[in-house]
C-alpha cells in the first residue's frame, strides 16, 4: 500500500495525529518553564534549543544510523532553522513590548499565514473544512485570552512583534513540511536547532550579556524547557509534519494554548474562567471540522 493510501486510512493518520497533539501539549508548558528560569527572554530562548541539541543529535544517529544518507542542511532545512529563530526572536520582544495576552492571541494567526503562504507559494488548495476549522479555532484562542487581551497605543510595537511571531512561525510549518520530503525528523529537527541556536547565542549576548542562570531551580527550568518543549514539542511536530498537511498541523497547535491555560491552573493556580473553557471547546470543535478525511 503507498504512502498516500495509508494516510487516507484512520491508521495512516492516527500515528502522527498523536504525535502532533503530544507535541502540543510539551510546547504549551514552555511558559511555565519560562517563569520560571532566571536568565534573560533572549537567553532563555537560546538555552531551549541549545540544551537539546545533545537529545538531538543522539536521537539522529539512532533514527538515520551512521550513514546519514541524503540531503544534509536542505534549502529547506535552513529556512526552517532560520524561521523558528524569527519565531522566538519576535515571541521574546513581543512579551517585552506588550502584554502576555497579546503577545499570545497574534501568535496564534500562525495558521492565517500557512494557508496565506501554502497557496501563494506552493499553490496548496485548502478546503473549506480547513478554513471553517480555521475560523472556530481563532475564535476559540480569542476567547481563551479574551480577559486579558487589551489593544493600547503603548503596546502597538509589541503587538506587531506579536504578528511576526505568528508569521515565522506559519513559515516555520511549511519549511518543515517541504524539508520532511528529504530528511528524517531527527536529522531535520537536529540541523534546524543547530540553526537556530547559533543565531540565537549571538542575540542574546548581545542582548543580555549575562548567560548563565542563577539558581538550581532556573537550571532546572531551562533543562525542562530544552528536553519537553523543544526536544518532545519540536521533534514530535517534525514526525507528523511528515504525513499531515500543514495547514491541518498549525490549527492543532492551538492545543497549546489549551495546555498552557491548564499547566498554569494547575501550577500556577491560576483561574480558568467559564469563557476561557469555552474557547477551548471551540478549538477541539476546529480541529474536529478541518481533520483529514
Amino acid at each position: 500500500m503507498s504512502s498516500l493510501n495509508r494516510l487516507a486510512t484512520p491508521e495512516g493518520v492516527l500515528a502522527p495525529f498523536a504525535a502532533l497533539v503530544a507535541g502540543a501539549v510539551a510546547m504549551g508548558i514552555s511558559p511555565i518553564f519560562v517563569r520560571l528560569a532566571d536568565v534573560g527572554p533572549f537567553t532563555s530562548a537560546f538555552w531551549r534549543v541549545a540544551l537539546a541539541l545533545p537529545l538531538l543529535y543522539a536521537w539522529m544517529r539512532l533514527a538515520d544510523g551512521p550513514e546519514r544518507s541524503g540531503e544534509h542542511f536542505s534549502k529547506a532545512t535552513i529556512l526552517a532553522g532560520l524561521a523558528f529563530a524569527g519565531d522566538l526572536f519576535f515571541w521574546h520582544l513581543s512579551i517585552v513590548h506588550t502584554s502576555v495576552a497579546n503577545a499570545t492571541f497574534f501568535a496564534t494567526t500562525a495558521p492565517i499565514w500557512v494557508v496565506l503562504f501554502g497557496w501563494l507559494l506552493f499553490r496548496q488548495g485548502v478546503t473549506a473544512g480547513v478554513l471553517a476549522g480555521l475560523a472556530l479555532c481563532m475564535i476559540g484562542g480569542a476567547a481563551l485570552l479574551a480577559q486579558s487581551f487589551e489593544l493600547k497605543p503603548a503596546g502597538a510595537l509589541g503587538d506587531v512583534f506579536g504578528i511576526a511571531t505568528g508569521v515565522f512561525f506559519g513559515l516555520y510549518f511549511l519549511a518543515v513540511q517541504a524539508a520532511r520530503k528529504k530528511a528524517s525528523a531527527a536529522r531535520l529537527t537536529f540541523e534546524a536547532t543547530l540553526i537556530t541556536a547559533a543565531i540565537l547565542f549571538v542575540v542574546a549576548i548581545v542582548a543580555e550579556r549575562s548567560m548563565l542562570p542563577h539558581s538550581a531551580r532556573g537550571l532546572a527550568a531551562l533543562c525542562a524547557m530544552a528536553w519537553i518543549s523543544h526536544t518532545g514539542g519540536q521533534g514530535l511536530l517534525s514526525v507528523a509534519l511528515g504525513r499531515l498537511p500543514a495547514a491541518f498541523s498549525s490549527l492543532v497547535i492551538f492545543l497549546e494554548a489549551i495546555a498552557a491555560a491548564g499547566f498554569g491552573w494547575l501550577i500556577l493556580a491560576e483561574p480558568v474562567s467559564s469563557i476561557q473553557a469555552l474557547g477551548g471547546l471551540a478549538i477541539l470543535g476546529g480541529i474536529y471540522v478541518a481533520r483529514p478525511r
